[in-house]
């Protein structure tokens, strides 16, 4: 199965006095990289938080959103903090003198400004906490893993047809090449017929040239290499699993053959046609880059 990096989860799970809810956005990264935002007094669970994604996750850069809500019953302490609402207070004041405004704070203004209030950690069971954050938080995971799962299909469909697309202009240029050799053989018989009049044209020293004027243009090693990394490119697909990285390998080789190519094209025709190979690998690492 081929997972996208793009997805969005959320969960929400109550206890007998708390109720967490977590949402998780993630994108593209080179790596796993967890950023959790947590209240403050729940900071101690952060290392399990990353413990817990580590077992969903394999790429991406992933921003954890917790909140949470007291209900019921509370068996541990709540905490004023005084220091800092005065703070609040003062700064309130200062704000409405300073621009001519009226001061509304109210109590419970305050009371919702960050950091007045917390939990007292010491009285809290944190293995029982911890219980009812992990629940909501793989619901989050789980949703996150299948609206990745889900975009990683549509990936694997839209880059199966890039694919063949490219194999189909591989095979335009392998069916080129002889009609080339052709062309210019043809070419430079008349040029020499010209030159020597009714002389007689040397065969061998004609087909020496044409020798090596196919040597110069020969891209049947590169348009075979070209077919492999696009037969490889399909099987990784198939295979599924945490292969973003091995798939911008192979794209990175395949942009390299379709370089050669285009640099030992000598008509027209061939040259559009590796440009437009090029065009669709550039197309394809761009895909690749959003895989896990």
């Amino acid at each position: 199965m081929i997972r996208s990096m793009t997805g969005f989860g959320r969960g929400e799970y109550a206890g007998d006095s708390l109720k967490f809810t977590v949402e998780i956005k993630s994108v593209n990264h080179r790596y796993l990289d967890t950023n959790v935002r947590i209240p403050k007094e729940y900071a101690f669970m952060d290392t399990s938080i990353r413990s817990e994604v580590k077992q969903y996750l394999g790429r991406g850069k992933v921003d954890i959103f917790v909140t949470y809500q007291i209900i019921g019953d509370v068996n541990y302490g709540l905490q004023f903090n005084e220091h800092l609402a005065q703070e609040y207070v003062d700064a309130y004041e200062c704000m409405a003198k300073r621009f001519g405004l009226e001061n509304d704070l109210t109590v419970s203004k305050l009371g919702a400004m960050p950091e007045i209030f917390r939990l007292n950690e010491d009285d809290m069971n944190e293995e029982e906490v911890w219980s009812v954050l992990k629940e909501a938080l793989d619901q989050a995971l789980e949703m996150l893993v299948a609206s990745r799962t889900a975009e990683g299909e549509n990936l694997k469909k839209d880059l199966a047809g890039k694919l063949d697309a490219l194999k189909t202009g591989v095979d335009r240029i392998q069916e080129r090449y002889p009609m080339i050799l052709e062309a210019y053989e043809n070419r430079l018989k008349e040029k020499i017929a010209d030159v020597l009049g009714d002389r007689q044209i040397d065969e061998s020293r004609l087909a020496a040239e044409v020798v090596l004027f196919a040597d110069k243009l020969a891209t049947d090693e590169e348009t075979v290499r070209l077919k492999s990394h696009i037969d490889a490119m399909k099987k990784e697909l198939e295979k599924g699993g945490d292969v973003g990285r091995k798939l911008d390998f192979i794209a990175q080789e395949m942009n390299r053959e379709a370089n050669t190519i285009l640099s030992k094209a000598n008509d027209l025709e061939t040259s559009d046609i590796a440009i437009d190979l090029k065009t669709g690998i550039e197309k394809i690492r761009e895909q690749v880059q959003n895989i896990e």
